[in-house]
């Protein structure tokens, strides 16, 4: 039945022109945008896995930032150590000259003391972007290193991490440690010293099978140490033979300030240096002999004297943090070096090698932590590239389907509209049956 109010196949050819150019249009957005999901009504699931990783992307994009500023910081770091360490080098060579007697002592100290100034001009000047690695004696908490921003973490899908990169500090100034005299020593019992010679003098008497005695610092050798918290050790003479010449406890020659980071260990091995340099630079050939202080985790072993009636006394004293008081530099020693006498060059020899084990030790440290950060920065590099790459195969359209689907869509439209203008003629012709 064929009706002038109806034209079913017009209502048909039309609503298949809509589609095709509904089709047409979305391709053309494909095109234009070079994405097949550009907004979530194009495919809500899609699109919201790739914002999430767009936004990772976004994130890594920062931390490569702060890997790059971290790297740079610690590879300034790690040519000064580097530079320290040649200085060094060249002092040794110096301070092994000073061994001859047919030297002029007084003009060798001269260039030592040139090449020291260097050493603090350097860590001076190893900074960057106003941070100092090669410093660290502020008793602040946790400024004994600087968190570097490494990655972000997605434990459960939901929550996020952010994971940082520890770069520990390398102190190599020269700055002696002090404890104020207004600090009075932690009574034993309330600080973390044990053993010989805590907070009261003990005693180690001369004798040809000099005595021992073994002083503990904390529970472990791991056991961390408040920044500032100063440690000292006191010689006191006794009657009788050649004594030791008498220190006081307020003097605290004999010292050891810890910094942000230090462990008990590094409390022993500080305070163990020290004693035996007090002992090398102080005491005389007679009463020194055998006496010293060997350290091992958190503990020091003393030995007295093997000169019968070299008696002597030790206390050793902890210190509560306190603004009075001053952390040493790590290469503190450096200051004490003197060779223009033949014991100053003596003590010398002794010095200098531990000045520059420290040095090479803290160039490779800041070695290890640069080739850390500049593993992790290429790391992320490629997983920014990874996820970039994964976004694309989600959202973006594949332009050679594409440009095959418009030619398509573009011959169904003439062809929707060559069939909606045919259907449209057809109650023209009813209009025949009317005429005579």
């Amino acid at each position: 039945m064929s009706s002038i109010l109806t034209n079913a196949g017009a209502m048909t050819a039309l609503q298949t022109l809509k589609q095709v150019n509904r089709s047409m249009s979305q391709t053309q957005g494909m095109i234009s945008t070079g994405k097949r999901v550009s907004s979530a009504r194009d495919n809500a699931a899609v699109w919201a896995i790739a914002k999430t990783m767009q936004s990772d992307v976004s994130g890594f994009a920062r931390i490569s930032d702060s890997l790059n500023l971290g790297q740079s910081s610690v590879a300034v770091a790690r040519k000064g150590a580097e530079t320290v360490t040649d200085l060094l080098v060249q002092i040794k060579e110096k301070v092994v000259s000073a061994q001859e007697e047919n030297v002029d002592r007084s003009k060798i100290q001269t260039d030592i003391a040139a090449l020291r100034d260097q050493v603090v001009a350097v860590v001076g000047a190893a900074q960057f972007n106003g941070l100092n690695l090669l410093t660290n004696q502020t008793q602040t908490e946790d400024s004994g290193g600087v968190n570097v921003l490494a990655s972000l973490d997605h434990a459960d899908g939901e929550t996020v991490t952010a994971r940082n990169i520890r770069v520990g500090k390398q102190d190599l100034g020269i700055e002696l440690s002090s404890i104020g005299t207004a600090l009075s020593a932690l009574a034993a019992g309330a600080n973390d010293v044990t053993g010989f010679g805590d907070a009261t003098a003990a005693a180690l008497n001369g004798n040809a099978t000099p005595a021992t005695g073994t002083t503990t610092f904390g529970t472990s050798s791991a056991q961390a140490v408040a920044a500032g918290t100063g440690f000292s050790i006191s010689i006191s003479g006794s009657t009788g033979g050649t004594t030791a010449p008498a220190d006081t406890v307020t003097g605290n020659e004999i010292n050891y300030v810890a910094r942000d980071g230090d462990t008990m260990a590094d409390v022993s091995r500080a305070m163990a240096a020290a004693y035996n340099r007090y002992v090398e630079a102080n005491l005389g050939a007679t009463a020194t002999g055998g006496i010293a202080a060997v350290a091992e985790g958190n503990q020091i072993t003393f030995t007295g004297s093997d000169q019968t009636g070299a008696d002597f006394s030790l206390q050793v004293d902890q210190y509560a943090a306190d603004a009075s008081s001053t952390i040493g530099g790590g290469l503190r020693a450096l200051s004490y070096i003197d060779v223009s006498t033949a014991k100053g060059a003596d003590a010398a020899l002794a010095d200098i090698d531990r000045l520059i084990d420290t040095a090479i030790d803290a160039s490779a440290a800041l070695g290890s932590a640069e080739m850390r950060l500049e593993t992790q920065r290429d790391f992320v590099s490629g997983l920014s590239a990874s996820l970039r790459s994964g976004i694309g195969t989600l959202v973006d359209a594949d332009m050679e389907e594409t440009a095959a689907k418009l030619q398509s869509m573009q011959v169904q439209q003439q062809l929707s509209i060559t069939s909606l203008s045919i259907a449209n003629q057809a109650p023209q012709y009813l209009l025949q049956l009317f005429r005579g």
